[in-house]
């Protein structure tokens, strides 16, 4: 049998192979978030087979995970920086008007990303967007509702994700906070992780680094500032704080979206639940059935002496369920007949 944990990652060049070449006629694929991007987890029915069980974090809370609950909060961009962004995003959908391109798929940014490279005009559009996009998600009232939120929930353990490492770097420095980049070296990320599962940190700032593969389950508050559409990286952020800890705890995710911007289908496009499927196996039951009735008939010890001994033997079940099995000669000849 072929088992893939984290099994989105297979549908990729690279790791496709493993299961294109594997003889194992039975496979089973786990992963809490299946959506990928580039659309390829449609390859999983191919290479593993159609989705058999399937729960929502909500499904799950108060369970094998931790009570949870998920607060939008959105903010208002400062006039100057509206001026800016609106500015921005006319100069962008010019471009893109004229070039007959549309961004709602990923076809149509792999195509605005081929025609800002054939002309001054598409790199003029580009470079637009890119800062529209940074003003959207690095406004100065997303700092100050950090400030207000980690101020509240002291001194609870708090992680903090951005999508980018500028502004990791800078809620780094404003609020003395340890960061976590890729650049951070592994062994400087292991000392800062175990420091705050200690508690002597008691909030850490990162951008991608800590999606996947980390296990802190003292952290009970997530803010999330900002990020991709990605459901699967929703997802994953949330996780970090739905691990049940050695205490009872509700676990919060704060997103904090910039109104009236594209961070707002941003939004709404990692929020969205995929479909459930319509065919699922349930668990079995955690008691387990007793798969034979056992008599409650006890049989006297060897070694006891009692009066009742030899009445036992001939009273025995299974010396009588022997005795109804046995067939005379006569009868089984008169069967015959």
């Amino acid at each position: 049998m072929l088992i893939c944990d984290e099994c989105h990652h297979l549908p990729s060049d690279f790791n496709r192979v493993i299961a294109e070449y594997a003889i194992a006629p039975y496979r089973l694929g786990l992963t809490a978030t299946p959506d990928r991007a580039d659309g390829r987890h449609i390859d999983l029915n191919t290479l593993l087979g159609s989705v058999v069980y399937y729960r929502t974090a909500e499904d799950l809370a108060g369970k094998a995970l931790a009570n949870h609950e998920i607060i939008q909060i959105k903010v208002k961009l400062s006039q100057q920086e509206r001026d800016r962004y609106e500015h921005l995003i006319q100069t962008r959908n010019t471009f893109l008007q004229d070039s007959n391109i549309w961004l709602g798929s990923v076809q149509g940014w792999q195509r605005f990303v081929q025609a800002s490279a054939q002309s001054q005009a598409g790199r003029r559009a580009m470079l637009a967007h890119r800062q529209a996009k940074a003003i959207a998600l690095g406004t100065e009232a997303k700092l100050r509702i950090l400030a207000d939120l980690l101020a509240e929930h002291h001194p609870a353990q708090t992680l903090i994700f951005t999508n980018d490492n500028a502004t990791v770097y800078r809620i780094s420095q404003e609020f003395l906070i340890p960061a976590l980049t890729h650049q951070t070296p592994v062994k400087e990320r292991h000392e800062i992780l175990q420091q705050f599962r200690d508690g002597k940190y008691k909030t850490l700032v990162a951008s991608h680094v800590l999606n996947e593969g980390v296990d802190v389950p003292e952290a009970s508050v997530a803010i999330l500032l900002s990020g991709t559409g990605s459901a699967r990286e929703y997802i994953q952020r949330l996780g970090r704080v739905l691990r049940k800890g050695k205490t009872q705890k509700l676990a919060r995710l704060y997103e904090v979206v910039a109104e009236e911007t594209s961070e707002e289908n941003v939004s709404r496009r990692r929020r969205s639940q995929p479909r459930t499927p319509s065919h699922q196996l349930e668990l079995v039951p955690t008691e387990p059935r007793p798969l034979y009735e056992v008599s409650a008939h006890i049989a006297p010890k060897a070694a006891e002496s009692t009066p009742d001994w030899g009445n036992f033997t001939k009273e025995s079940p299974i010396e009588r369920d022997l005795e109804n099995l046995q067939e005379t000669p006569d009868e089984t000849a008169a069967q015959e007949n």
